[in-house]
């Protein structure tokens, strides 16, 4: 056997870590893999989950041939084929949806299975090519986006790497132990090397909870009663940077008034927090200059998430922190990159005729409902690549449904016989990142990363860009991206950006980062006028998107805690909030052994004492129930969590639930306002002792 050689690549997976890779080859075979010690934000540290992918590239369950379905939908009943029939009996059944209803009947479904520009966004053109049905991605960021952007008009924020000399450091909605584990690097060496605080705050008492100074455990969805609170006392104690507000702010007078009745008694009633508590917070960002909010997805996951995101943005500049490193606050570093991605798109053959269909509602679209479908034909035949929505979709109920349908033809392409894979009726292999060449972004960093091809995939599994093209052709798409390679792309984009080709492909990566000036919009903010907005208008927020959705109007003016998330009620008495499990990611990695092993059964963390009144006992099963329908799992008796509050992390396989019914059969896909969403954590539920059969 040969010795392994070190070999660069990144993470693929939707994680805004991104993390810049070294992973071992020898004799063709993928080692152990590491983070890059060269690159100063992965700084060597990655997530255990990463570091076994030889488990997950290995798996002896990897899809490595095209199958055909053979039995009923769901039966997981196939026979094997040959890619060339595989692919024309895929045009074929896109052509015959044309011919019937036009082709928006066809509608290309993807994700962030892979968050490569080359494999993940092909599918674009070849959507625009042929004017399928476009795909509204709502599943994840809109609520967190548009709340960001709200404030300061752009999607950037301080270098993340400033975390290191920050005083303090408040984590606000995200579980970095779990799910970003650099910012735990550099927060953790903030407080070694300066003796910074770190505060957490969150609706259960996780793994990164643990680890911090001050950790303020609140109901869910009432952040942005915390964030006025701090805001209100700020003004009152003198924290507040007017000087900054009256050069860099729209209204701060217009928010201190709305703000006199924002006091912590007022956000103690409405997040359960105590008034100390809260006024101890405000106090310790309130005199700490160096002051880094880092704030995450998780707590915009609910339906008034984009007013808490832009709340707790706002503290940042009611302090003006944003005026010294290591302050500011940062949630994404989305709009410093500047990529000319039309030609992996096709963008100069979109036509904003053709109907976006809402990838939230992707339960309703297939079920025939008017108002999800836009007006216009059915969907009769799909191409699902980098997403699983049976198992992470909204509405699981109505997805299954909608998959289910015999007049749907549905072909996948995937890694693994996933929940969605076997209710295709073609089933094509697909390469991990290690086998492919592909270009990605860090969302939570200020790196692009190359992810060049180390190995060979196994049998016949063909990467992303191979089948878009040969669908492409065989349904007469024409745009000049089919006629180039991966590479190609990649230097083709990097030329038309501006950025330096020869650089990356040597080095591996390019830091983007902007200057300190720009990061900490110390010439203004993102809007033409500099300023940033306290009464954002919501319905214009400049981020790309399908225009307002949800209920728009009825936002507030100002930060402030909106009264839109799904209340408890005597019938659904709790608030459930499905939170992501440390080794899983979405739906990936619940297929290797070794993250199934570390995650066990799903369960639902219960208070004690709500247990108690339940006689509900550690490890019974119980059942969690709503008007969108019912799962049963075991409950976990957690004292980490307030009184009413629910916490079932995930996302753990359909299959390992005890009626084979995961846990998003209780979650809703209504539009989240301004621009759409998800709200995955916002679920009224009941939860009762079951049976265990």
């Amino acid at each position: 056997m040969n010795a392994p050689m070190r070999l660069r690549s990144a993470c693929p997976h939707d994680c805004p870590s991104t993390c810049a890779l070294e992973v071992e080859v020898a004799d063709g075979a993928v080692g152990r893999v590491r983070g890059a010690a060269d690159n100063a934000y992965t700084a060597g540290v990655i997530c255990a989950k990463v570091a076994r992918y030889k488990e997950r590239v290995e798996n002896p369950d990897r899809l490595t041939v095209p199958l055909r379905r053979n039995g009923p939908k769901g039966s997981r009943d196939f026979v094997p084929i040959s890619w060339e029939e595989a692919l024309d009996r895929i045009a074929e059944a896109f052509l015959d949806a044309e011919r019937r209803h036009g082709a928006e009947a066809v509608w290309p479904y993807y994700y962030a299975g892979t968050m490569g520009l080359v494999q993940r966004d092909g599918l674009l053109r070849l959507t625009h090519a042929k004017k399928y049905s476009r795909m509204y991605a709502t599943i994840c960021t809109n609520m967190a986006w548009s709340g960001f952007i709200a404030g300061t008009g752009k999607l950037a924020g301080p270098d993340p790497r400033e975390m290191r000399v920050a005083d303090c450091l408040v984590v606000w909605g995200t579980n970095p132990v779990s799910t970003q584990v650099n910012v735990m690097t550099h927060a953790i060496a903030a407080r070694r090397e300066r003796g910074a605080k770190i505060v957490v705050v969150d609706v259960y008492m996780n793994d990164t909870a643990k680890q911090a100074d001050m950790a303020l455990i609140l109901r869910p969805g009432t952040d942005a009663a915390l964030a006025c609170a701090v805001m209100h006392v700020a003004f009152r104690d003198g924290y507040a940077d007017r000087a900054f507000m009256a050069e860099f702010a729209d209204d701060p007078a217009g928010l201190e008034a709305h703000l006199q009745t924002r006091t912590p008694e007022w956000a103690a009633a409405i997040t359960g927090l105590s008034v100390a508590q809260i006024e101890a917070f405000a106090k310790l960002v309130g005199t700490t200059a160096r002051t880094f909010f880092r704030l995450g997805y998780g707590f915009t996951r609910q339906r008034n998430g984009t007013v808490a995101m832009h709340a707790a943005a706002s503290i940042a500049t009611v302090l003006g922190s944003w005026q010294r490193e290591g302050g500011g606050a940062f949630h994404n570093n989305g709009a410093i990159y500047t990529l000319n991605k039309s030609m992996i798109e096709g963008s100069d053959l979109i036509d904003p005729a053709v109907r976006e269909l809402d990838q939230s509602q992707i339960g309703r679209v297939l079920c025939g409902d008017a108002e999800a479908l836009r007006g216009g034909p059915p969907v009769t035949a799909m191409l699902v690549q980098n997403t699983n929505p049976a198992a992470v979709a909204p509405e699981q109920t109505r997805v299954h449904q909608g998959l289910a349908r015999e007049d749907l033809f549905l072909a996948v392409h995937e890694q693994i016989m996933t929940e969605t894979a076997a209710m295709a009726d073609i089933v094509l292999p697909a390469t991990m990142f290690v086998e492919h060449d592909d270009i990605y972004k860090g969302g939570g960093h200020q790196y692009m990363l190359f992810g060049p091809k180390l190995v060979d995939a196994p049998g016949e599994a063909r990467e992303n860009d191979f089948v878009q093209k040969e669908i492409a052709r065989r349904v007469g798409a024409d745009h000049p991206g089919f006629a180039m390679t991966p590479r190609e792309h990649i230097a083709w984009m990097l030329d038309a950006s501006g950025f330096d080709k020869e650089t990356f492909f040597r080095e591996g990566q390019l830091d983007c980062q902007p200057p300190f000036e720009e990061a900490h919009y110390r010439g203004g903010f993102g809007y033409k006028d500099g300023r940033f907005r306290f009464a954002p208008d919501w319905a214009s927020v400049p981020l790309v998107n399908a225009g307002p959705m949800g209920p728009v109007a009825a936002m507030p003016k100002f930060p402030d805690q909106w009264d839109v998330i799904e209340r408890a009620s005597e019938a659904e008495p709790f608030r459930l909030v499905t939170a992501p499990a440390r080794s899983f990611l979405n739906s990936t990695f619940n297929e290797t052994p070794g993250s199934r092993g570390r995650e066990g059964r799903p369960t639902v963390m219960v208070h004690p004492e709500d247990a108690a009144a339940l006689g509900i006992g550690e490890g019974d099963v119980v059942r969690l129930r709503n008007a969108r329908g019912a799962v049963r799992l075991h409950a976990s008796l957690f004292a980490g969590v307030q009184r009413g509050t629910l916490i079932a992390e995930g996302l753990h396989a359909n299959a390992a639930f005890a009626d084979g019914k995961g846990i998003n059969v209780l979650t809703g896909a209504d539009s989240v306002a301004p621009y759409g969403g998800a709200a995955f954590h916002d679920n009224s539920v009941s939860l009762e002792r079951a049976a265990a059969g």
